[in-house]
């Protein structure tokens, strides 16, 4: 009678149409499927957990789980820092009407968007964009975009300029329009900087707002330079 564990083409073929059972192994192979069953359970613990809980967990494991656990932790800083690379801008960049869905609605989840329309020959739009420039390399996790005004929106007013829209995934969450608002040619970079992290487009470490600074001294110089009402004297007076 044929060895139904015999390793032969006919057995083979029996084993697939079911009518022999399946070959019965021998127990180290078993021990070693049972092995490669608990790595892969090991493994899809490593891949369930972030940087943190693999840290957390690390004296849980055994001394040869070593090994495949720093792998995996190499394999979530790789992607950790890639993704912070997708995210790192570091310059001003000039978009048009056409690149607008692209760039801002598309911008990325959790990506702040500061988005500045300005046209050529007007001194303000030329100093927030020196500024801009500042801010961009400053804080890199922040997208910075300019556009010609009407380029952006057509028609759109020139007594609106400068304009700065502040976009959150497509949102729009603070808009900063006209040269008033910015103080006008005196503006400065922490004024600018301080003006976007209120809507949280950028995370300052300016302690307070430089502007309010100018204003209280100046407050205080028209305090100064008023005439003091002598003792006596009537309102009428």
């Amino acid at each position: 009678m044929q060895d139904p564990n015999a390793d032969t083409e006919w057995n083979d073929i029996l084993r697939r149409k079911g009518i022999l059972p399946p070959k019965e192994k021998p127990d180290d192979e078993e021990e070693e499927e049972e092995q490669q069953v608990l790595q892969q359970s090991v493994v899809k613990t490593y891949e369930e957990m972030t940087l943190d809980e693999l840290h957390e967990n690390e004296d849980e494991f055994s001394e040869e789980d070593e090994r495949a656990m720093e792998m995996y932790r190499q394999k979530r800083l790789a992607e950790w820092k890639a993704n912070q690379m997708k995210n790192v801008f570091g310059e001003v960049k000039e978009i048009s009407g056409q690149d607008y869905i692209e760039e801002v609605n598309k911008a990325g989840q959790g990506i702040w968007v500061v988005l500045h329309l300005y046209k050529q020959g007007i001194p303000l739009c030329s100093l927030i964009n020196q500024h801009l420039t500042v801010l961009a390399r400053k804080f890199p996790q922040t997208k910075f975009l300019k556009s010609i005004s009407t380029t952006c929106i057509p028609n759109y007013p020139d007594r609106n300029l400068p304009t700065i829209f502040v976009y959150l995934e497509g949102e729009m969450k603070a808009q900063f329009i006209g040269p008033l608002l910015f103080g006008g040619m005196n503006l400065k970079v922490e004024e600018l900087e301080w003006m976007l992290a209120e809507p949280g487009a950028v995370k300052t470490d300016l302690e307070e707002n430089p502007r309010k600074q100018i204003e209280d001294k100046l407050m205080s110089s028209i305090r100064c330079s008023l005439p003091t009402q002598k003792d006596g004297d009537s309102d009428d007076d």
